[in-house]
């Protein structure tokens, strides 16, 4: 099986030779073209969510050995996330080369940040189930790094980019309200929910209030984000 133009542009893009172009071609092709014949990309995607949580969490540790759970958790999330998902691909062009039917074409989906947060996520899975592991986790980390970088920043954020999305759209800010304590008073654990005025709400957990909220923000910036685009 041979790739197309384009995908062979992608790969080169991506910084993978695949010696399986099979996998690349089923990572690119969304649900609309999909047939008997043609799979698509949503195990892959499957797949791909769990290698990227595996790398992303070991490069957090090693970038920061002192850290606590709790302040992982937001940054692990910011990273994650199908936004930060979208982003990667854009930087790839992957657009340009994913396989859409002709109504998802028409309608902007090589735009559409959920399609192409749920592609990056399994052209990752075609990359380790071509090449293993490692070759996964360079190329994550080769396109990730700058993110790896800001994750701090960008968790901390979240609180205010949730507040500036709810009052663009005239709604009241954020609530966030501690539903739950666990543990010992000098090892706490908090659970906070983040609320919106439209309904929408996330769960986090962290070991101090302040991590909790900024997680939870993060959750539920993801959540608006994929039913935006979905």
């Amino acid at each position: 099986m041979k790739l197309s133009a384009e995908l062979k542009a992608f790969s080169a893009r991506l910084g993978h030779d695949f010696k399986r172009p099979e996998l690349l071609i089923e990572a690119m092709t969304h649900a609309s073209l999909s047939s008997p014949t043609r799979p698509d990309n949503q195990r892959l995607e499957f797949l791909g969510d769990r290698v990227l949580g595996l790398v992303i969490a070991e490069a957090l540790l090693k970038a920061d050995p002192d850290a606590s759970e709790g302040m992982l958790a937001p940054r692990f999330n910011s990273l994650v996330r199908k936004e930060t998902c979208a982003r990667i691909a854009k930087t790839v062009l992957l657009g340009d080369a994913l396989k859409l039917g002709r109504s998802e074409m028409m309608s902007g989906g090589r735009r559409k940040q959920a399609l192409l947060g749920d592609a990056m996520e399994a052209v990752i899975a075609a990359v380790y189930l071509d090449a293993g592991f490692v070759a996964a986790q360079a190329m994550i980390l080769k396109h990730w790094a700058r993110h790896i970088e800001n994750a701090e920043t960008d968790a901390r954020d979240a609180k205010t980019a949730l507040q500036e999305w709810a009052q663009s759209r005239g709604m009241e800010p954020p609530q966030y309200l501690e539903s739950g304590r666990a543990g010992p008073d000098h090892a706490p654990v908090f659970t906070i929910v983040a609320s919106l005025q439209s309904g929408e709400t996330a769960t986090a957990t962290a070991s101090s209030k302040r991590q909790a909220q900024q997680a939870a923000a993060t959750m539920l910036l993801a959540q608006l984000e994929a039913s935006n685009d979905g």
